[in-house]
């Protein structure tokens, strides 16, 4: 059983400092001193390098050498825009090309069907709260780019690692039931079959997500 103990603590850890991170309880930008960090959550420094090695592909964290690992600084308004831009870019014809395997009956759209739904409460504050919507809301994302049968496409959109760096900036809680009507808009258009509708669709709803998340940016003078 000490390995199934072993996973759990390293993944316990790994969510423990994601939650500081997404919560900026470490700041924006902070040089993260591992040792200070393993006696802050009471356990030895090996997890916490873990955690922040698998925190650095996701982006949340840098590593630079002989300086070790800091957070990585918020997005720039200009670095929001350019991240959505890619997202229109990638998700707008995924959505055109999983309708057109819909039609063509090379697609199920039971798995989408059940992504689709999102929570519509918080479970508590912080990202604690928002975690399990963030979470989902990125599933049903990927689940989209991987039905475009593009597998390229599909690994691009999961490195940007989008909704981690929204939700760490800003989560929009007046609209939590929004995005959730969104994504059923987006399933039924890809069931229904013409591509440029599925496509529509998407673009419609990733528009009103940037809409959304810039009045971050309002908030921060940028």
């Amino acid at each position: 059983m000490h390995p199934l103990r072993r996973l759990t603590l390293t993944d316990d850890v790994y969510e423990a400092v994601k939650s500081l991170i997404m919560d900026h309880r470490i700041a924006p930008g902070e040089r993260i001193t591992i040792d200070a960090l393993a006696r802050q959550l009471v356990v030895s420094p090996t997890p916490i390098r873990e955690a922040l090695a698998r925190l650095e592909p996701e982006g949340l964290v840098r590593k630079r050498a002989m300086a070790g690992y800091s957070t990585t600084p918020l997005l720039t308004r200009a670095e929001f825009e350019e991240l959505f831009e890619m997202r229109l870019l990638l998700e707008c014809p995924a959505a055109a090309r999983a309708a057109g395997r819909r039609a063509a009956g090379d697609l199920d759209v039971e798995a989408l069907t059940g992504e689709a739904d999102l929570p519509d409460h918080l479970s508590g504050d912080g990202y604690a709260g928002h975690a399990a919507f963030t979470a989902q809301d990125a599933l049903f994302h990927e689940c989209v780019a991987e039905a475009s049968g593009n597998t390229l496409l599909h690994a691009t959109f999961v490195r940007l690692h989008a909704h981690l760096h929204l939700h760490r900036l800003h989560f929009p809680t007046t609209h939590l039931g929004s995005s959730g009507r969104e994504h059923r808009r987006i399933v039924a258009a890809i069931a229904a079959g013409p591509p440029d509708a599925a496509a529509d669709a998407m673009r419609r709803h990733l528009e009103a997500a940037r809409d959304r998340h810039r009045s971050a940016f309002d908030d921060l003078g940028q």
